[in-house]
């Protein structure tokens, strides 16, 4: 498989994709194109890897098939796993309760949080200066953070992840976590012990490494 990705520093659905497919334990390759660039109206135009999604990223390749949006991408690799045998056990977890919980957080993250994702561009670059936050976001991240919450007092006795184990629920919010390091948000002990172990997670400390060693600057994205 070929996963298309974005900058990792400023590209919060390709972490998503990328999380999926190092969950997924399929093998794959990642290209990388740079986002906004000079050449980007082009590139979109182009490149026959972005062709399908019309430059949107990520997108992933597996042979002939294409698919594209982050959470699409992880409901494929699932599809896969259980074709092979495997099941769906290590995106979602055991029991229909906390399966419906997580499908609930994973939907809700994907769709909603508009204020909190305008206000706070993904940005790993940042060095966690706060920033005024407008009641929009504060209401936003107040109904995360009461989602975090209940997935963790229902679920989370298994481990420091959102339902005890790494799944799609922490696959789909790991890039508003990392934000909230970014913008310096200060957040209750169980939710800082959670971004904490997010930011632990060799996964995150990989695409850190690889979003530093990375040249380009997108000026849009840079928040003072």
């Amino acid at each position: 498989m070929k996963l298309v990705i974005g900058n990792r520093r400023y590209s919060s659905w390709s972490l998503r994709g990328w999380l999926a497919c190092r969950q997924s334990g399929l093998p794959f390759d990642v290209e990388v194109v740079s986002l906004y660039d000079a050449d980007w109206n082009q590139e979109q135009r182009t490149n026959p890897l972005l062709a399908p999604s019309a430059g949107k990223v990520p997108i992933l390749w597996d042979g002939e098939t294409v698919v594209w949006d982050s959470l699409a991408i992880m409901d494929y690799l699932v599809d896969r796993l259980v074709d092979d045998g495997v099941g769906r056990e290590r995106f979602w977890p055991q029991g229909r309760a906390a399966a419906a919980l997580a499908r609930s957080l994973v939907a809700e993250m994907h769709g909603g949080f508009v204020a909190l994702r305008s206000a706070m561009p993904f940005n790993l670059g940042r060095n966690g200066a706060p920033v005024p936050l407008s009641d929009a976001v504060v209401a936003d991240i107040d109904r995360m953070l009461t989602l975090w919450a209940e997935a963790r007092a229902r679920f989370g006795q298994g481990g420091p992840y959102l339902l005890g184990t790494f799944g799609a629920a922490d696959i789909a919010f790991a890039p508003v976590a990392l934000r909230f390091v970014s913008y310096g948000v200060a957040l209750p002990g169980f939710a800082q012990s959670y971004v904490a172990a997010l930011n632990e997670h060799p996964w995150i400390v990989a695409w850190r490494a690889q979003a530093d060693a990375e040249p380009w600057t997108i000026e849009r994205f840079e928040i003072a």
